[in-house]
Parts: C-alpha cells; sequence; structure tokens
C-alpha cells in the first residue's frame, strides 16, 4: 500500500517561500461551514465581489485578490481526499466549496481525516498547523475562537488559542468572536504569552463591533510597517510564540457592541429555559444574533475578512522586506 501525501504545498506557494516573497495563509471553514452555496449581491457592497458564484465561492476568490492586490501571494488551506494542500487552486476551492460533505477540521481533526480520506474546511487553529508546516508567517482570518461565556461551569476553550501559543505566525483579525468571554480571552492570551497588536486601535475588537475602553491591547502599532517589526522583534524573544494583530471591524459596518451583547444576553435566558447546552449553544447563539440585527452581520462578516486580508498581505510585504 502506497503513502498518502499527507501535506502539500503548491508550487506557487513553495517558489513563493523559497524566493522568500509575502506569503498569506486562509482558511476554509468559512469557505465550506460559512456563507451559503448559492449566489448573492455583495453583502458589504464590494465592487470586487462576484455575484454571479455561489457566495462561499465569491468570498474565497475575493480573500485570493484581496492579498494578491497587496502583493502577497494567498495560501488557501484545505483538505482534499486526506490531503492537506496549502494553496488551493480555484478548480480545487470550488471542489471544496461545493462538497456538502466536507468536514470542519480544527488540528485534532486531521490525522482522522488525513487517514480516513477526507476533504474539510480549516479553522484557524488547523490553518496554524499548516502555517507551522509550510513556515509561513502571516495567517489572515475573521475572528479568532477564544474561552466561552459559562466556562466556569464547563471549561470550553477554542483551540485556536492553544495554536497560537505555540506557532510563530501573525494572525491578523478583529479580535475574537463575540460570543465568547472576551475578558476571559484576552486574559487568556496574557497567560499564554501570545501578544496582542492592535492596528491603528488601543482596544481590543469585538469581531463584529468596535471595541472599548473595557479591553486593551498588549501593544499598539500605527501601521503595517510597525506591526512586522514588533512581530519580528517578538520572535526573537519567543520564537514559537505567535502574535494576535487586532484589527478592528470596518467603522461602516460594524455593528454596535450594545446592540450585539442585549441580544446575546436575551440568547443565553432563552437557551437555559430551552435546556440548550453544550456545543449546541455556539450555534443558537450565532442565528439569534443574526435574526435580530437582521442579517447584517453577514455583511460586517465579508467586511472583516476582505480588510484582514488586506492588513494580512500588507504585513507579509513588510515581513520579506526585512530579510531582503
Amino acid at each position: 500500500m502506497s503513502a498518502r501525501v499527507v501535506i502539500e504545498i503548491s508550487e506557487e506557494v513553495s517558489d513563493a517561500l523559497a524566493a522568500g516573497q509575502a506569503v498569506v495563509a486562509l482558511e476554509t471553514a468559512v469557505l465550506t461551514h460559512g456563507l451559503p452555496r448559492t449566489p448573492m449581491a455583495s453583502p458589504c457592497n464590494l465592487s470586487e465581489w462576484l455575484p454571479a458564484l455561489p457566495a462561499n465561492l465569491a468570498l474565497s476568490v475575493l480573500l485570493d485578490s484581496a492579498v494578491r492586490s497587496g502583493g502577497a501571494v494567498p495560501a488557501t488551506v484545505g483538505m482534499l481526499d486526506g490531503t492537506l494542500h496549502i494553496g488551493l487552486s480555484r478548480a480545487q476551492l470550488e471542489r471544496l466549496g461545493h462538497d456538502t460533505d466536507a468536514r470542519k477540521l480544527s488540528t485534532r481533526d486531521l490525522g482522522a481525516a488525513s487517514a480516513q480520506g477526507a476533504c474539510g474546511g480549516t479553522t484557524v487553529a488547523a490553518t496554524l498547523a499548516a502555517c507551522a508546516a509550510a513556515n509561513i508567517r502571516v495567517f489572515a482570518t475573521g475572528g479568532i475562537g477564544g474561552v466561552h461565556r459559562g466556562w466556569t461551569d464547563r471549561p470550553d476553550v477554542s483551540a485556536d488559542l492553544a495554536a497560537l501559543a505555540r506557532t510563530p505566525t501573525a494572525v491578523v483579525s478583529a479580535g475574537a468572536k463575540s460570543i465568547l468571554d472576551l475578558p476571559a480571552t484576552v486574559e487568556a492570551l496574557d497567560s499564554l504569552g501570545v501578544p496582542v497588536i492592535g492596528l491603528g486601535t488601543r482596544v481590543f475588537p469585538r469581531f463584529i463591533s468596535q471595541g472599548d475602553d473595557s479591553l486593551g491591547v498588549s501593544a499598539h502599532a500605527r501601521d503595517a510597517a510597525e506591526v512586522a517589526a514588533i512581530c519580528a522583534a517578538h520572535w526573537q524573544f519567543a520564537p514559537h510564540v505567535g502574535a494576535l494583530i487586532a484589527n478592528p471591524p470596518p467603522a461602516q459596518w460594524a455593528i454596535p457592541a450594545q446592540e450585539v451583547e442585549t441580544t446575546i444576553a436575551a440568547a443565553l435566558i432563552e437557551a437555559t429555559r430551552a435546556g440548550i447546552r453544550g456545543a449546541a449553544v455556539t450555534p443558537f447563539l450565532l442565528d439569534r444574533v443574526q435574526r435580530a440585527t437582521a442579517g447584517r452581520t453577514v455583511g460586517v462578516n465579508v467586511a472583516v475578512l476582505e480588510s484582514n486580508a488586506r492588513v494580512g498581505a500588507a504585513i507579509a510585504v513588510e515581513l520579506a522586506s526585512m530579510h531582503r
């Protein structure tokens, strides 16, 4: 029985890395388990959006283009037939985007999915595993996972945090998902030694909402060049620890934090009364927030992902220039 190729880096990504060019990793959980597989108009009025494509694929194409327009090479990560691909082609993205049986893969799931020849979209943690394998220093996503609300009764902490603590990659995100216990998440990042670098902000963003003075960042950077300088210095002291780059959601699309918090508080009460607990709570909260905001969360998500891809490219270009 011949051995399966477990990890495959595309020729374009491999050549870029060998030449010391800017590379930005992108996840695919948003492709397989995010937007619908049917066309839609741009949810945030982006001219680069391709409305004829299924929305999930249109988003992946948008992010690929955003990275390229910033002067970097996109390395979209996903699993096909048990092989973790780092740098998916358009045809591979289409195949994964149409696959209704695709799994949602965190780090713990990669081995089983590979051995079983499965297909799947990668979460932040699994994409960071790919970054570690390929030595990719920048990864752009939406919002990371973190410590869930009610963690004192049921310790539920996303694998994203541990992955950040052991992977020397700068993860560009709009903070952590709003449904989480954000103070506990920020404290966990601090305990793990992961610097949170605010790009143009001194407060921790709430993914679909702007942050406020209740939560701060550990460092402030004015632009991508300063972010890159901080990351490069950080890796001199902690060569195996990642950095979280907090890029606030575009102001015109952000939903007021109080509106989101009020919705989540009501949804948690509803979930308790309905006996919803454990893993079922997260999708329930997301559904309630989406309904309460009349679907505005979709527009914010897309705007955040596109913004982070552009910022990721800028940081990757700056990091690459340091080694020339």
